[in-house]
């Protein structure tokens, strides 16, 4: 029953807050008069609010939603999956949230290696440059505006300079889901990042796997993507978050 319960509230997103009997039983398959007895009942408890052949979530929802986010440390929650995915891949997990035209480190679960790339928390980079600034662009448009207009910085050779050029990785970036650089920032290290996001879809932060290129060359990032992206959904799914339509 509560499998059902929770196939009829995955049916609303922000994009189509309000959707009819028909279009429920279409997304979940279920059967119209098993339908329509659910969604009687989650609107007596609060769970939808109905207005004709129109449903939505329950305002009551908010209530309980309130309760549950309040006093939630959004560090509290990132720091154990940074630790769990340091420990998967052997390498610096991070995460990063933007600040202007940087993007600054605000959890870190170092590698255990003896090589590594420096970081901690409170390290500032530009947020033009990067696995994890493409993230941080690629989610906020109006960020991503003000620094394609502005002077992009040349930390390497391999850092990306070239307006278009950025832009076209951004629109990649938002379209793939994540985002891989090698040797942008800093000669010879390469990082993974993917998004982070909160109830009202939107961006958080992002989470990136760091390390030298001799053990991350771009194949090695290719095959880390999948549990990259399955931890920051983690967090997000902690959070409440919910994914932009």
């Amino acid at each position: 029953m509560l499998g059902k319960v929770a196939e009829i509230l995955n049916s609303f997103t922000l994009a189509e807050p309000s959707v009819t009997l028909r279009e429920l039983r279409e997304a979940t398959g279920l059967p119209t008069s098993t339908l329509q007895r659910l969604v009687a009942n989650m609107v007596a408890h609060g769970f939808l609010d109905r207005a004709g052949d129109q449903v939505r979530i329950g305002a009551r929802m908010a209530y309980w939603a309130a309760a549950a986010v309040k006093d939630l440390d959004v560090l509290s929650v990132v720091n154990p999956v940074l630790k769990e995915l340091r420990d998967k891949t052997g390498e610096t997990a991070c995460f990063f949230r933007a600040e202007g035209a940087h993007r600054v480190c605000v959890a870190v679960a170092e590698t255990y290696h003896a090589l590594r790339r420096d970081m901690h928390v409170g390290k500032i980079a530009p947020v033009a440059v990067g696995s994890a600034g493409r993230v941080l662009l690629a989610w906020d448009p109006e960020l991503a505006e003000d620094v394609l207009h502005g002077t992009l910085p040349q930390l390497t050779q391999q850092t990306v300079t070239d307006p278009g050029e950025l832009r076209r990785l951004i629109v990649r970036t938002r379209a793939e889901g994540y985002a891989i650089s090698v040797g942008e920032r800093v000669d010879g290290a390469s990082g993974l990042a993917a998004p982070v996001f909160d109830a009202a879809a939107d961006l958080v932060g992002a989470v990136m796997i760091m390390g030298p290129s001799l053990r991350m060359p771009y194949e090695q990032c290719l095959f880390w993507v999948d549990p990259l992206v399955e931890h920051a959904e983690r967090i997000t799914r902690t959070l409440g978050g919910r994914y932009p339509s």
